[in-house]
């Protein structure tokens, strides 16, 4: 039972306790205006930091982006050059007389005076794989 009894204490009034009362106050001012400072400074760094993450992150992404695109890219250029390499040989082919009278030949059924061409179906995969294992055993 503890009985909080108010004290009826009169405070001095010298100049030394007004000094420490005011400087009181302005410790206190200083202390908050320190905390209020450091709050906007940890608030400032904070959005700033999240920015730059955000970049950093955004940046990454569309770098891997490219990255894979540019991969592709190489691939795609390796298969244009192959083909280039075909065509290049197929021109030099078309300038062959004789390969173009096969080609007349093979795929619009032209012939030369008294030649009959004869157009087989083709054997498809199956049919290899069984006529090889059948020459095997």
């Amino acid at each position: 039972m503890s009985v909080s009894k108010k004290r009826n204490v009169a405070k001095m009034d010298t100049s030394y306790v007004k000094q420490q009362e005011a400087a009181e106050i302005s410790t206190g001012r200083r202390k908050k205006l320190l905390f209020r400072r450091l709050a906007a400074f940890f608030t400032l760094a904070a959005v700033f930091a999240f920015f730059m993450i955000s970049t950093l992150v955004s940046q990454s992404a569309a770098l891997e982006e490219k990255g894979e695109k540019n991969n592709q890219l190489k691939n795609e250029l390796t298969e244009l050059k192959k083909k280039e390499v075909v065509l290049k040989e197929e021109i030099v082919k078309l300038n062959d007389d004789e390969y173009i009278a096969k080609l007349a030949r093979k795929d619009y059924f032209l012939s030369d005076n008294n030649e009959i061409i004869f157009k087989l179906p083709e054997e498809t995969d199956k049919e290899k794989k069984k006529d090889k294992e059948k020459s095997a055993d």
